[in-house]
């Protein structure tokens, strides 16, 4: 048997795949360190994205003295803590009257004013007066709304235009500021407002 066979030239070892990757990694940042660097280390606050390369040792002593919030007292921290919540994108508060506003939105849905002429527009007003004259005959009030045009002195058939002209009537009319500063109209104005309010919401103006 021959020292140097050619079937033992043929042998081919597979490269040690730590000691590839070694060679082309940055040397470790650590101070005095000549291992490679290998592992990240995140930068710090402020620098999101940013690593150092260190050594698995240097990696390890690193992380243990790490704090993200280093530099913050408590309160801030509880903040950063609570924008974390919502990604910190900016939020805004639901008021609390975000579900008379979704009422008013879909009310002209539950009275039937989103018909087909609504959607197509009716920019001459041909079938307004028409379709307000069916809707006061087909309007069956609630007590409420009853109520409400009661306070503005109407009666169940008045359409929407009227409804809108004695409110305007009466807020002239009760307002301390056409009274001379006089506030004794005071509670029959807010009534007003009141009524109305319920009515636009409803639907009806």
């Amino acid at each position: 048997m021959k020292p140097y066979s050619k079937y033992f030239e043929k042998i081919r070892i597979r490269p040690d795949p730590q000691a590839e990757a070694k060679s082309r990694a940055p040397g470790c940042q650590w101070d005095g360190c000549q291992e490679a660097g290998l592992h990240r280390a995140p930068v710090g606050r402020h620098r999101e994205g940013e690593y150092f390369r260190f050594c698995v040792d240097h990696a390890r002593e690193y992380n243990k003295n790490y704090n993200y919030f280093s530099g913050l007292n408590s309160g801030e921290v509880a903040r950063y803590q609570k924008e974390a919540l919502t990604g910190h994108r900016p939020t805004w508060k639901i008021t609390g009257n975000g579900a008379a506003k979704a009422a008013a939105d879909y009310s002209p849905m539950r009275s039937g004013r989103a018909g087909y002429h609504n959607r197509m527009g009716d920019p001459f007003n041909l079938f307004g007066s028409r379709r307000e004259a069916a809707q006061s005959r087909q309007r069956r009030l609630k007590p409420l709304e009853a109520k409400a045009l009661e306070t503005l002195g109407l009666g169940a058939q008045a359409t929407s235009a009227e409804i809108k002209a004695r409110y305007k009537s009466l807020v002239k009319r009760h307002h301390p500021d056409a009274n001379g500063g006089d506030r004794g109209s005071e509670d029959r104005l807010r009534s007003v407002l009141e009524a109305y309010r319920l009515l636009k919401q409803a639907g009806f103006c």
